[in-house]
């Protein structure tokens, strides 16, 4: 299965804390683990703001996720005119270019938001 991770889920699988439920899904050896450049920059934004949940080495992460042999899914014009399309369940820009890109690529989507989770599609909701 290849799997587009959230941004939270990233930070918490760079920092070992990655929830119980989402173990499987990111442990599991035939499964592809792809981020997006929207999560790093939502890293690198919130942590400048001094989000607690945010207090992580947006440099290091990215380093390691691709020595770990995650993938980056680059965003096109396509996924941002499908996150124009969202029905606006979340207002948050990070996520919703992130559904976009699982929705286009025809992606499951890997997120502990129990908002996210609400919108139509192949997305796994992990409880924190």
């Amino acid at each position: 299965m290849t799997l587009l991770l959230d941004t939270h889920i990233l930070i918490w699988a760079a920092t070992g804390m990655v929830p119980k439920e989402a173990l499987p899904y990111i442990a599991a050896e035939n499964n592809t683990l792809l981020f997006s450049p929207a999560s790093i920059w939502e890293i690198v934004i919130k942590k400048g703001l001094n989000r607690p949940d945010f207090q992580v080495d947006p440099q290091a992460i990215y380093r390691g996720f691709l020595d770990h042999g995650y993938r980056e899914l680059v965003i096109t014009g396509s996924h941002t005119l499908t996150a124009g399309r969202l029905p606006p369940i979340h207002k948050d820009p990070f996520d919703r270019i992130l559904i976009a890109q699982a929705r286009t690529e025809k992606i499951t989507f890997l997120t502990a938001d129990e908002t996210v989770a609400r919108y139509p599609g192949d997305i796994i909701y992990v409880r924190k």
